[in-house]
């Protein structure tokens, strides 16, 4: 399968039609030359390797390299309706970034990019692609090997040397910008020049490392403090000589420490600081924060200093991912969605949980308020640590005496804080009213009266002694 869709005829077609303009390249070749002999010159700056050896370099390096790396990918899709970023398994994608190629994994592909940028300030990604235009693997290319070109009419080109690990044969060879994924990091002199933290951190990491040097020699001596010989009278070039090949052989290197005896009045005077005179801890402290705030990384993540004086694991790994590690996160997400043309609307997600690790009982707390806030579901939590789904957690639970805000809301609409309004007048009525309906009591009442009134009548119009 070829590396490009368009072969090689039309690279070099594509290469002579266009007056491409090599952009200015001063800003690494000052920071890192490999011109053989540089460092006898007493050069200001060192090669890469060299600074690389500073622990604390090193460390920094590593730390963020490694915590981006350990970010799994994921894809996520934008849901208007409820204006939320929910996830959504985008195989074509994940499995790419899964698996950029056939010789590294995810974390060491992300780590490659993170070393490219941090130690030359650029990381260039090479996309190979099939014949239909599909991204099919992802190279992280040796930025030295790699050139930005600007053509006239602001077209950027990438000259790419020999990679055998990409693919890209013994000639060089000229790319479209659409074909190379440009991580650059603090682009100050060029739009397409980026520049690494060892451009501020060089010299602290060479006194540094000039410190301990210094100090092995120390101690390979012996701890003894270099000095001079010091005789009471003068002496001839010879004798100097013969002592001080004397006492180089005898009291030196492996012999250091041996008991020295001196005659004629002569003694040793030491001429050399000592490490308390020199302050020597105090000063590669400095050089290991210096390093430190270069690279945005909290010294005691790479082993510097005093631990913070709160007890929260999750707010100390935030600190560290807000100030120094986010912004690398954002950029990758970004330069990797735009290299692989995801779809509007879609996005590219490095999952944060494997970087904020809480501890057990500040975990246990935030998903069991998190369960009874209706945040999320209890298999929701359940999964966050790694259990499985149990029957009717996928349900939002909510005690019963809690109302919605929208009932809440209908219920203020009453004022019933304040005094109940003036009932309204009633409107006159046309209707007669009814009479009420006596009750069967009332009626058996009222025919009881009715009759005794009738009988006590009677009795009074009917002479006595008349039978009835």
């Amino acid at each position: 399968m070829a590396l490009f869709p368009w072969g090689k005829k039309k690279d070099v077609a594509l290469s002579e039609k266009q007056a491409l303009v090599q952009v200015p390249d001063r800003t690494w070749t000052q920071i890192f030359d490999w011109m053989p002999g540089r460092w006898q010159q007493d050069s200001p700056l060192d090669t890469a390797d060299s600074v690389i050896s500073n622990p604390i370099v090193y460390a920094c390096i590593s730390r963020l390299a490694s915590d981006l790396g350990k970010m799994v990918p994921t894809t996520q899709t934008f849901d208007p309706e409820n204006r939320l970023w929910t996830p959504k398994n985008m195989p074509r994608f994940v499995d790419l970034l899964l698996t950029p190629n056939s010789y590294q994994s995810h974390l060491e592909f992300k780590e490659a990019w993170m070393y490219s940028k941090l130690i030359h300030g650029n990381t260039y990604v090479l996309s190979e692609v099939d014949p239909t235009g599909k991204v099919t693997g992802l190279h992280v290319l040796d930025p030295s090997r790699v050139m930005p070109l600007v053509s006239p009419d602001g077209e950027v080109f990438y000259r790419l040397d020999a990679d055998n690990l990409a693919k890209l044969g013994d000639d060089q060879i000229v790319v479209p910008g659409s074909f190379i994924m440009h991580d650059r990091m603090n682009a100050y002199f060029h739009p397409l020049v980026g520049l690494s933290p060892l451009y501020a951190a060089t010299i602290a990491a060479k006194q540094g490392l000039a410190i301990q040097n210094d100090s092995r020699k120390f101690f390979e001596n012996g701890s003894q403090p270099s000095g001079v010989l010091v005789a009471p009278g003068p002496i001839d070039e010879g004798t100097a000589i013969r002592l001080k090949e004397y006492w180089k052989a005898k009291f030196t290197g492996d012999n250091a420490g041996n008991i020295a005896v001196l005659g004629d009045g002569m003694k040793y005077e030491s001429m050399r600081m000592s490490s308390v005179d020199a302050q020597m801890i105090s000063q590669l402290d400095w050089t290991a924060e210096t390093i430190c705030s270069v690279f945005a990384v909290p010294p005691h993540m790479v082993g510097v200093g005093d631990l913070p004086g709160y007890d929260n694991v999750e707010a100390v790994t935030q600190s560290y991912y807000s100030n120094g590690l986010q912004i690398h996160v954002e950029k990758f997400e970004n330069v990797v969605g735009v290299g692989l043309q995801v779809p509007a609307g879609s996005r590219i997600e490095l999952d944060l949980t494997s970087l904020f690790r809480m501890d057990s009982t500040r975990q246990m707390d935030y998903l069991t308020k998190g369960v009874n806030g209706t945040l999320f579901t209890p298999n929701e939590g359940r999964r966050r640590l790694n259990l499985p789904p149990i029957e009717g957690g996928d349900t939002v639970y909510l005690q019963q005496q809690n109302f919605s805000l929208e009932a809440l809301a209908e219920r203020d609409k009453e004022n019933p804080l304040g005094a109940p309004p003036p009932a309204p007048p009633a409107p006159p009525s046309t209707e007669e009213p009814e009479e009420d309906e006596e009750s069967e009591e009332e009626e058996m009442e009222r025919a009881m009266e009715t009759s005794a009134t009738i009988f006590d009548n009677l009795t009074k119009a009917i002479p006595l002694g008349v039978n009835i």
